[in-house]
């Protein structure tokens, strides 16, 4: 790691003097150091570019949930398997969804929702990882294999290009909450570098992305630029990058930018925050001491704020954000469909709408694609204890922007919502849908620097053909 030393003296917690410094270094590139990166992108413009100008945020129903009380209702089947608490008009001819998502229902021609997604797995951990890979040969997550491809931070903004977002990341209140991650983290095959940054973690990439120095010399510009012109002149010692001094001037205003703002939901204005917010959609009492006091730890508070993180985070340029949402699985031990669906429906309604919304208000419907997934769909008939059970034959599956065509249900699901009565969409259809909207597979294909498996994961799987 780079530094950039200044006169001031603090003591860390081992009461050990040190100097005060600014990170500039390596943001997970190893010894390249921010002005490298920029050196090496404006060398790359030459040559086309194999990552597109796009985002995808991935909404995980931790825990599966139900197909039928979120996007396939089926009515008209027995009382047993229709929805438990009815339908809701979209803004579509002839399309419901699930009561608890009016908001949802509004914003339906902006969104594509696939009821024949069928996997069939039915174990948690097995299923969790299966979807968030898209079953790719590495076994890694979607956004590993993205930042295999686009590398591990933005080049301009030094923000992490895969990030996961927990209820941890809203505060240290919130640690407690459900967030099974490990489920949907592994980088498989490749590195472990790869693997999603958690800025509830802490370490060492929010150290780098904030300012450690005097506040008088942070205000003192022409010092810094000097400082930085050294740090120039002992790294670039090979003459080889081209106008070092004015990467170096970008890599200095990147950082005093301040790209570790991105990850402050605070810094938004208070209406946007009450926009996203499901902080008062919480468990009540009489719920978690009827049952046990696990099912606190399923309370969506933090989901509105989570999906806010998300949208500045892509904002700020990273490529792939994945928000854990907890509690999907209702079996009716912990929550059922009966008392879960007001709870995380009505919260899950809320933040996504909010989402879609200030996407579009802000001109970045066509840049982010929505995902709202989870590892599978729940059983037709609901049991006795008010739940259905896990169920791979059907999967809550939806999409929204990224340039793709919206307003559209694909596929359908038969008499009772228990398998596709339609050409199934697949695991490695939904892989190709979104690595072909984050990257010019085009240009991949005649790419040597990449490893095998994932080249021909990428360049042959086939989109899903609605959303070509």
């Amino acid at each position: 790691m780079l530094t950039i030393h200044t006169d001031a003296f603090d003591r860390d917690c081992e009461r050990v003097s040190r100097r005060n410094f600014l990170s500039v270094g390596s943001l997970g590139f190893g010894a390249l150091s921010l002005s490298q990166l920029f050196a090496l992108k404006a060398n790359a413009a030459s040559g086309k570019p194999i990552v597109n100008d796009k985002a995808v945020v991935v909404l995980n129903l931790q825990g599966g949930a139900t197909h039928i009380e979120t996007f396939d209702p089926k009515m008209t089947a027995p009382a047993e398997y229709r929805a438990m608490f009815g339908e809701v008009k979209t803004n579509l001819p002839g399309v419901t969804f699930g009561s608890h998502f009016p908001g949802l229902a509004g914003l339906a021609d902006k969104m594509a929702i696939v009821r024949s997604y069928r996997h069939g797995i039915g174990s948690h951990g097995t299923a969790a990882a299966h979807v968030i890979s898209g079953g790719n040969p590495t076994k890694a997550m979607m956004g590993s294999v993205y930042a295999r491809v686009a590398g591990m931070t933005h080049p301009e903004t030094g923000i992490p290009l895969n990030s996961v977002i927990t209820p941890g990341c809203i505060g240290d209140d919130y640690r407690k909450l459900g967030a099974q991650i490990g489920r949907i983290t592994s980088s498989g095959t490749l590195p472990k570098s790869y693997a999603p940054f958690d800025p509830s973690a802490g370490g060492e990439i929010v150290d780098n992305m904030k300012l450690k120095i005097a506040q008088g010399r942070l205000d003192d510009r022409k010092h810094l630029l000097n400082q930085l012109d050294d740090l120039k002149r002992r790294v670039d010692t090979s003459g080889s990058l081209e106008s070092a001094a004015s990467f170096q001037q970008q890599a200095f205003d990147v950082i005093v930018g301040g790209v570790s703002d991105a990850f402050d939901w605070k810094l938004e204005s208070p209406e946007t925050i009450a926009r996203y917010d499901t902080s008062h959609i919480d468990i009540p009492k009489r719920l978690y001491k009827k049952k046990n006091k696990n099912l606190l730890r399923q309370s969506p508070v933090t989901l509105g704020k989570q999906m806010l993180m998300a949208r500045r985070l892509v904002e700020a340029g990273c490529g792939f954000v994945t928000v854990g949402s907890a509690g999907w699985d209702m079996h009716g031990n912990a929550f059922g469909i009966d008392d879960g669906m007001p709870i995380l429906g009505t919260a899950v309604d809320k933040a996504a709408s909010a989402f879609i919304e200030d996407l579009a208000e802000r001109g970045l419907t066509d840049k982010v694609l929505l995902v709202i997934t989870g590892e599978f769909g729940r059983t037709p008939r609901i049991n006795k204890k008010g739940g259905r059970d896990h169920w791979g034959n059907l999967c809550t599956l939806a999409f929204s922007g990224g340039g793709l065509p919206m307003g559209q249900v694909i596929g359908n699901s038969d008499s009772r919502a228990s398998v596709p009565a339609s050409e199934p969409i697949s695991s490695d259809n939904v892989y190709a849908t979104i690595m072909h909207t984050l990257l010019d597979v085009a240009e991949l294909r005649v790419q040597s620097n990449f490893p095998t498996d994932i080249l021909k994961s990428v360049t042959e799987s086939q989109p899903i053909p609605q959303l070509g």
